[in-house]
């Protein structure tokens, strides 16, 4: 049974970074792709970086140049620098994870968790 916890959010001043972590468990063969959304209250999930491992990673414009995606071993990172207020939101992994070599990746989602910019 594949499982992601969520790790690293909280709170943080304007123009401070934060480093989230999404650890996977269990048995699985790979992760075959990775992203981060957020979420705030009364709005759609926002998809905010995405990549392949060891492929190339993709940002929209509100986080591109302060938001990195990254992935060691079975642990996926967003380092997030120069926070500002409108970064508020809860943090999403979204990881596909292959359980067999050759088989199809499935779609797996973290728990979510605060991050909260403000002074």
């Amino acid at each position: 049974q594949v499982q992601l916890a969520e790790s690293g959010g909280g709170l943080v001043q304007p123009g401070g970074s934060l480093r989230l972590s999404c650890t996977v468990s269990g048995s699985f063969y790979n992760i075959a792709t990775m992203a981060w959304y957020r979420q705030t209250p009364g709005m759609q999930r926002e998809w905010i970086a995405s990549g392949v491992s060891g492929g190339a990673t993709n940002y929209p414009p509100s986080a591109e140049g302060r938001f990195t995606i990254s992935r060691v071993a079975n642990t996926v990172y967003l380092q997030m620098n120069r926070l500002k207020p409108e970064d508020t939101a809860i943090y999403f992994c979204n990881l596909g994870i292959r359980s067999v070599a050759g088989r199809p990746w499935k779609e797996y989602w973290g728990q979510g968790i605060q991050v909260t910019v403000s002074s």
